[in-house]
């Protein structure tokens, strides 16, 4: 069991790119590039892009005529994205705050994010900006997880529902961002289009790790007294030594900028 699970923090670029890779992420983006319905010479932004992984698919939907800029705080993940996309005329990457976007007022046709409201202060206030820099008209496609569906098999339910509320109420700021989109997406002067929910299914301890990190989160749940070390080792063995099942939603919300 030492062996089995993830001890170290993994680089955050290294982390989405091998996040982006797996057969969830690439599921719930296809969901959301469809949904985003973008068209040859739209402008569109990927806020909060992270190592710009999704940057290519949009460049390649918006085409030549279009542009497309990621938005990300970080300057690490900014300058992996700039990298990986330094090629494309059509893609540019700047250094931003999503609750104060360096564009002018309705100047893009689309927007996206990626699980990245679930990380900002201000939900509401990001949706405004987002609203404002958006034409009337403009779509945004979120999705983001609702944290309290994580549903990891456990004989013992007690350590489960501790897990999964440690990871909701501790570890995500925004922990059920999922189910409040639709509400504050209205609030912030959208009208809501459609809901899609996706669901990850997780069969295999070491795949769920690469994502979940088990241990580490294991490990900071017995810190905030969620969990005993006794429960802690009881949860972990159990996890390692026996068939796995763990599932998450993540909400994909289309919304349109109303005038």
């Amino acid at each position: 069991m030492t062996d089995l699970f993830e001890r170290a923090v993994p680089d955050p670029a290294a982390y989405l790119d091998r996040l982006a890779a797996t057969d969830a992420a690439r599921t719930y983006k296809a969901v959301i590039l469809d949904a985003l319905d973008a068209r040859p010479g739209a402008t569109a932004l990927d806020l909060g892009c992270g190592s710009g992984a999704d940057l290519g698919p949009l460049a390649d939907a918006v085409g030549p005529t279009g542009k497309v800029v990621g938005v990300e705080l970080l300057p690490g993940l900014a300058e992996r994205a700039r990298e990986r996309t330094r090629a494309t005329a059509h893609i540019g990457v700047v250094a931003g705050d999503l609750h104060a976007l360096p564009f002018p007022d309705g100047s893009a046709d689309l927007a996206r994010t990626d699980r990245g409201l679930q990380h900002v202060v201000d939900p509401a206030r990001a949706l405004a900006e987002i609203r404002r820099v958006l034409r009337p008209g403009g779509r945004l496609v979120m999705g983001e997880p609702d944290w309290d569906s994580l549903a990891i098999d456990h004989p013992d339910l007690g350590l489960a529902r501790a897990y999964t509320r440690h990871v909701a109420d501790r570890i995500v700021r925004n922990g059920v961002i999922g189910r409040q989109l639709p509400r504050l997406a209205r609030e912030a002067g959208f009208a809501v289009r459609g809901v899609v929910p996706v669901t990850s299914v997780f069969r295999e301890v070491e795949a769920a790790d690469r994502v979940l990190g088990l241990r580490r989160t294991t490990e900071r749940a017995v810190a905030a007294g969620r969990l005993s070390a006794a429960e802690a080792e009881r949860w972990l063995g159990h996890l390692a030594t026996e068939p796995f099942h763990a599932t998450v939603t993540l909400h994909v919300v289309v919304a349109e900028a109303v005038a």
